[in-house]
C-alpha cells in the first residue's frame, strides 16, 4: 500500500531554519538550517513514526517571505 503525505515547511527568518509547520503525520517536529538538509531528515524521521508497513510519497510545500527596501532614485 502507498500512502500519501503532506509535509509544509517554513523558514523562521528569527532562528534561520527551515521548521516543519504543518503535516498530517502525527509527531513530525523538526528543523534544519536549508532546506536540503530538512529533506534529508525527513525520510528517517517519518520511518520512525509511522507504524505501518507501507510505502509514503512525501510531498513538501515550502514557504518563505522576503522584504526588500527600494529606495528612490
Amino acid at each position: 500500500m502507498i500512502r500519501h503525505a503532506v509535509i509544509r515547511c517554513a523558514w523562521d527568518s528569527d532562528a534561520s531554519v527551515w521548521f516543519v509547520q504543518e503535516t498530517d503525520i502525527s509527531g513530525l517536529v523538526t528543523e534544519a538550517p536549508t532546506l536540503d538538509a530538512l529533506r534529508a531528515k525527513l525520510p528517517g524521521m517519518v520511518r520512525d513514526l509511522v507504524d505501518d508497513d507501507v510505502e509514503i510519497e512525501l510531498d513538501l510545500i515550502a514557504y518563505a517571505h522576503d522584504r526588500v527596501s527600494v529606495e528612490a532614485a
